[in-house]
């Protein structure tokens, strides 16, 4: 009797580690590499209130003010460097590591387009005449983001 109740205990919890291990190769280890991803993701947010196009902050220009261009990399860079960023680091899921990662790559090629469009548009009524320091920033800590999105998910072994 006292045998195989030895027995079930010990499938449960065998059971129990399987099951820890399993939710442990979903997840993630952020270390210090996640407090540098909050500070970019703050620097990020930061940027929404500085000058992006002309007189338009970033919220401006990600509610449509200030061309496509510029409206593509604040979408992105808003969906994927702030929320989906902040639901990896709240989750630590590993495929979120990997969305941050390549959505990130996504963002910075956005960026740099936005960021060349603003220097080279010289058609009447257009936006033009120079990035504002709040989306060069931003390019800046979207690349810095996807790095290390990138170093994250691929330090899973």
């Amino acid at each position: 009797m006292t045998e195989s109740r030895g027995n079930g205990e010990l499938a449960e919890l065998a059971a129990e580690i399987d099951e820890a291990g399993a939710r442990a190769s979903r997840t993630v280890e952020l270390g210090r590499r996640g407090f540098t991803i909050a500070v970019f993701t703050f620097v990020l947010l930061i940027c929404q209130i500085l000058p992006w196009v002309g007189d338009h902050a970033g919220w401006q220009v990600l509610a449509g003010e200030g061309g496509g261009i510029p409206q593509l990399f604040a979408a992105t860079s808003t969906g994927v460097g702030i929320l989906a960023s902040a639901l990896a680091l709240v989750t630590r899921r590993w495929w979120l590591s990997w969305v941050c990662a390549a959505g990130g790559w996504f963002a910075s090629v956005d960026g740099l387009l936005a960021i060349w469009s603003q220097q080279s548009s010289h058609a009447p009524g257009s936006a033009g005449g120079g990035p504002g320091f709040g989306m060069v920033i931003a390019w800046i800590a979207m690349i810095c983001l996807a790095v290390s999105w990138m170093r994250t998910a691929f330090s899973r072994s």
